[in-house]
């Protein structure tokens, strides 16, 4: 958005770093600079980066334990024509953090908001982890409770594509074991220290990383991303698949074609596996 024409008032999103200081963007900084206010996770933390970069902004606490009350606090100045930055300690607000109630309630309330983008741990752990990319799902923070977790990897096997979590490092030895254990032969990547000095990616299964977690820093925080094994057709014998056409046949009327047709659809193998199957011809 062209720096004249930034609405006013508004609330923006600004993206800070997630280690590296260099890693905010040019327009992020003029914003943090012009609004007149900003809304921050820690103050004391966003002060180290507003000093880095000689901001002297008026700054606000905003974080979980008081964002209902400061939420209506904000949305005043917004009504008297005031513009405002919401930051998170690190990377992009609302992405695992406080500010999505603030962002709704500005919206419900006619203000604008204004994403300005820039850091996310899991996203810069996504592009660098080697494991695919064409479809990926976020789930926040791993679950702490035990039976939450279970039954989430459980939901996972039949998604084969990449999950991303967040987890600290005391308990990702735990978090990698369960994994592990219920998704037996998934491919795991942990990225520690985003971005800075001792950044490291591990990579591989369950079993070998565990080892490698023993030499970790017990500090920062982890991203754990996991692909689970692509899930084995079934090895049916001719006799089942001859049992499933004629199931299918004998239940939905159609022709013996239509129903291995059907039969290859719903196994996932083959049309000339069935056919073989049932004719004792593979010339189909």
């Amino acid at each position: 958005m062209p720096e004249n024409t930034a609405p006013h008032p508004a609330l923006f999103i600004v993206a800070t770093p997630i280690g590296n200081l260099e890693d905010i963007t040019h327009r992020a900084v003029r914003v943090l600079r012009e609004v007149d206010l900003i809304a921050a996770e820690d103050t004391r933390h966003t002060q180290r980066l507003l000093r880095h970069y000689s901001i002297g902004t008026r700054v606000t606490s905003y974080h979980e334990h008081n964002e209902m009350e400061k939420t209506g606090r904000l949305l005043e100045e917004l009504a008297n024509g005031r513009t405002i930055a919401l930051v998170t300690d690190a990377g992009t607000p609302c992405i695992s953090d406080p500010g999505y109630r603030l962002v709704r309630a500005a919206r419900e309330a006619g203000f604008a908001v204004v994403p300005i983008p820039g850091a996310c741990a899991a996203l810069a752990a996504l592009s660098a982890s080697g494991l695919p990319t064409d479809a990926f799902s976020f789930h926040g923070f791993f679950p702490r409770k035990r039976t939450q977790a279970h039954d989430l990897l459980i939901r996972l096997r039949d998604r084969p594509e990449t999950h991303v979590f967040y987890e600290s490092p005391r308990r990702a030895a735990d978090t990698i074991a369960l994994m592990g254990e219920l998704l037996p032969g998934a491919e795991i990547a942990v990225a520690r220290e985003l971005t800075k000095i001792h950044e490291e990616f591990v990579h591989g299964q369950a079993s070998a990383l565990l080892a490698r977690l023993e030499d970790f820093p017990d500090r920062g925080e982890y991203v754990i991303l996991l692909t689970p094994a692509e899930p084995e057709t079934p090895a049916l014998s001719d006799a089942e698949l001859r049992e499933a056409v004629e199931m299918v046949m004998t239940e939905s009327g159609v022709s013996r074609r239509d129903a291995i047709r059907a039969v290859a659809e719903h196994f996932g193998i083959p049309r000339n596996t069935v056919y073989a199957a049932t004719t004792g011809d593979s010339s189909q």
